[in-house]
């Protein structure tokens, strides 16, 4: 069985659903509040083992009640929770707010997810047995060069979604064989609005780019190849959280089952579309039989 590496965030998402997300200063009436465990780094996670992956996470959790529902949940999605430390304080919480077309804003508040500045004893010996190592920006920097690096050293691929968006150091960028931003943090890396110049400008820094165009779909480019669009199934969104953790997670058991990259494509946003239909991040995730059946419905044609 592929056997996917997250090393990243574990938080809890405390979600809000209103008609309109209120600007600032103003205060809106929700209709309905959800707990959800989330958390860039699980959402992956989850994503991967749902698509039919052996999937080990690492990270940490506070010593609190969120923290125990964290690894609890991560077990129950099939998770290996091994490496996922309990440190003093609390656990990360992710403050959202999801609006009636479905888009949402969230606060972060790092938590357990702060103290995860360096592998623990047996991280490296766990990134050694993956094909590919998921990384994304939820904890600390330094932690994600080491994994980063790790993984390299051992021949694994590293997929880096870098979000929040940030300044990306070179060293960490060397060591990373996929790079998968949205187009608000491909904008943010280049100062480039248009997707495809914005993946032509990070080609210079990574070898391969996927930028996640929302219901568009997605833009693949790669050095000396032309780029490629895969369109998403036509779907209604009722909440877009986790969507892009969906596609991320989804595409990595893909591509270390060796599919080809519009293949893996095809499929990663099969399952995103039938996540941003379902309300919650983790709790949307659709499973393998359900993303094949989706793919089957909604071929898509590259372009």
């Amino acid at each position: 069985m592929t056997h996917i590496a997250v090393l990243g965030s574990t938080n809890m998402d405390l979600v809000a659903y209103v008609a309109k997300a209120p600007q600032r200063g103003e205060t809106v009436t929700g209709r309905e509040f959800r707990t959800t465990p989330g958390g860039k780094g699980a959402n992956q996670a989850v994503a991967a083992a749902h698509a039919g992956a052996d999937v080990s996470m690492i990270g940490a959790v506070g010593a609190d009640a969120f923290g125990s529902h964290l690894r609890t949940a991560l077990e129950h999605s099939g998770v290996d929770t091994d490496h996922l430390r309990t440190t003093e304080g609390p656990s990360g919480t992710a403050h959202i707010v999801v609006d009636d077309e479905g888009a949402n804003a969230i606060v972060v508040v790092p938590g357990a997810n702060g103290t995860v500045t360096h592998l623990a004893p047996g991280d490296e010996a766990l990134i050694t047995t993956a094909d590919t190592l998921l990384l994304q920006l939820e904890i600390p920097q330094a932690a994600v060069l080491a994994g980063a690096k790790a993984a390299r050293r051992h021949g694994v691929r590293t997929i880096l979604t870098p979000s929040p968006a940030q300044p990306l150091p070179p060293q960490l960028l060397a060591a990373i064989d996929l790079l998968v931003p949205n187009e608000h943090e491909a904008a943010a890396l280049t100062g480039l609005t248009d997707p495809r110049e914005a993946a032509t400008a990070l080609l210079d820094q990574v070898p391969q780019v996927v930028i996640t165009l929302g219901a568009a779909g997605s833009l693949y480019a790669a050095r000396g190849a032309e780029p490629l669009t895969v369109p998403a199934p036509h779907v209604t969104a009722v909440d877009s959280t986790g969507a892009g953790d969906t596609f991320v997670g989804t595409l990595a058991v893909a591509l270390a089952e060796g599919r080809s990259m519009p293949a893996a494509l095809a499929w990663a946003s099969a399952a995103a579309s039938l996540a941003v239909q379902r309300a919650g991040a983790s709790s949307s995730m659709p499973y393998r039989s359900e993303i094949d059946a989706q793919a089957s419905r909604h071929p898509q044609h590259t372009s």
